[in-house]
């Protein structure tokens, strides 16, 4: 049931931007691309952007990189130590252990959240940066629709493109007609 949602929806997306080019073609629109990955890794912003992202995930990796360490000096320990341990010393050791494996799962998580937090507050900061000059030069160059190439989308296109009042329009009507009879 999913995949023929999905696959409604993707034919419906796929068909929209049919029309929407079919619109185009008739009226002489004009189309451009903008590579959003080239502007945030050439950009000057966009570098700075990038360098703070690479800064935090280093941090987090020494950050698990020590942990790691400790872990490995306590099992390194046990391992040696073995023989001369009391069977509590052990377990001490192996309490240890799993303390540090648990803290060590617990900053990854966190890691990982805090990331994905910086990098949509990041990108968010930058599209939002970005949308008034693209909204400008779609004008100086009256443009009626700009793809991103990076990812799939459009990022801009000019409301009169827009064929979904007319598309529902005649699904209603087609719906509301009686059944043709035979």
């Amino acid at each position: 049931m999913r995949h023929h949602v999905r696959l409604f929806a993707l034919l419906a997306v796929l068909g929209t931007a049919g029309l929407a080019g079919l619109a185009l073609a008739q009226e002489g629109g004009k189309l451009a691309t903008i590579n959003s990955q080239e502007v945030l890794e050439k950009s000057v912003e966009g570098m700075k952007a990038i360098a703070q992202l690479q800064a935090a995930d280093k941090k987090f990796g020494d950050q698990i990189a020590r942990i790691d360490d400790q872990i490995k000096q306590l099992q390194g320990r046990l391992t040696a130590q073995r023989l001369t341990l009391t069977p509590e010393a052990a377990a001490g050791i192996q309490a240890d252990i799993q303390k540090r494996q648990t803290e060590r799962q617990r900053a990854v998580e966190d890691a990982s959240r805090s990331m994905q937090e910086l990098q949509a507050t990041t990108l968010t900061r930058i599209q939002t940066d970005l949308m008034p000059i693209i909204e400008q030069v779609r004008k100086d160059k009256g443009l009626d629709l700009i793809f991103d190439v990076a990812k799939p989308g459009i990022v801009y296109f000019t409301p009169t493109l827009d064929l979904t009042p007319e598309v529902i329009r005649r699904y209603d009507a087609l719906k509301a007609a009686p059944p043709v009879k035979k």
